[in-house]
């Protein structure tokens, strides 16, 4: 079976979508050395996207393109082609989940700008803002839909169930952040839930589905599982924290919009549980009306300071890293590994 078949409908606009290189650039990053590895199953990722965003309904692909092609790292769909590869998978099941993946992905990012009112999305006005949250929210069902029927093309029903079942937790976890909103005195244990329904999830299930794929199963599964949620729970706690001590540039949206959003993440947590009357007080009234005031941000971040929050925060997100190094370290040697132990390190020190 062919990998891409010619689409009749509408193709995207191949342009959008950037092409991993083989060779790292001057000032590469961690990430840098996964990217080689998989230069060549992306470009076939790639051109299975564009395939499947074509469609006789234009403002199909142009919205999901906004997005797809806005950049991004493309990180959980090169989990899946590194956990393939490191057992030496040379089918092509491998590229139509990493495809699947990254379709979940974009979903969930159209449908969170819907629900959190966001204006930017990877320093682009976010595709709400252009053509309406009604064709934001029905074009995430539409990707939805064709990585539901990549998935079935693979015909393995354990990737399948993995990836659905990632799809419903992660459902779950937007639900639960939107019961927890503006709620200061929301716990660090439903934080921890959130994030791990909202993000881990899809991370873990990226990972698990490549050994899967290659045919392998029991502890090597399971590594890749661990691996995967531990790195996904790293990289949302330290997206949290880049939210007070990031810049625009490198969030893709301004400096303390969570704040802003009345999002109630761990160094808010932490920063409240820690204060004094005076200091809930203000965090009550700053979350709970949105925080819109520039002294209202520069009084969170002071707090935020005052007691050790955002470091705490990063702290969380090391031992994570940790916890998928160790992960790892269950695994037979390969150059995928020692790859994917980098983009650990490259995911903690995005907060240096």
């Amino acid at each position: 079976m062919a990998l891409v078949q010619p689409a009749s409908r509408r193709p995207a606009d191949s342009s959008v979508l950037p092409t991993a290189s083989s060779t790292p650039a001057a000032g590469e990053t961690g990430i840098d050395a996964l990217v080689g590895l998989v230069a060549g199953d992306m470009e076939r990722v790639n051109a299975l996207i564009l395939s499947r965003t074509g469609s006789d309904v234009q403002m199909i692909p142009e919205v999901a393109n906004h997005l797809i092609g806005s950049g991004g790292k493309r990180l959980r769909p090169m989990l899946t082609l590194a956990a393939a590869g490191h057992f030496g998978y040379g089918g092509d099941g491998h590229v139509r989940l990493a495809a699947s993946v990254e379709f979940m992905h974009t979903a969930t990012l159209l449908h969170d700008d819907v629900v959190d009112e966001s204006d930017l999305r990877r320093g682009k006005p976010a595709a709400r803002m252009v053509w309406g949250n009604q064709a934001s929210v029905l074009v995430g069902d539409f990707l939805l839909g064709q990585a539901f029927k990549m998935m079935v093309e693979v015909g393995s029903l354990t990737a399948l169930d993995i990836l659905s079942d990632a799809a419903a937790v992660i459902a779950e976890g937007e639900v639960l952040q939107l019961s927890a909103a503006k709620h200061v005195d929301t716990t660090e244990e439903t934080y921890t839930e959130v994030i791990r329904a909202k993000t881990a999830a899809l991370f873990k299930a990226a990972a698990e589905v490549g050994p899967v794929v290659a045919g392998r199963d029991g502890e090597e599964r399971r590594a890749f599982a661990d691996f995967g949620l531990a790195l996904g729970y790293a990289f949302q706690l330290v997206d949290d924290a880049l939210d007070y001590g990031g810049s625009s540039a490198a969030l893709g949206k301004r400096v303390g919009d969570d704040f802003r959003e009345g999002k109630v993440t761990l160094p808010v947590i932490l920063a409240y549980g820690a204060g004094d009357d005076a200091e809930r007080a203000f965090w009550k009234r700053a979350i709970e009306t949105g925080g819109g005031a520039d002294a209202d941000l520069a009084r969170a971040l002071d707090l935020l300071d005052r007691h050790g929050a955002i470091a705490a925060t990063l702290a969380r997100a090391e031992a994570h890293g940790a916890a998928a190094k160790a992960a790892l370290a269950r695994l037979g040697p390969s150059t995928y590994r020692d790859a994917l132990a980098a983009v650990v390190d490259f995911t903690v020190a995005r907060s240096h």
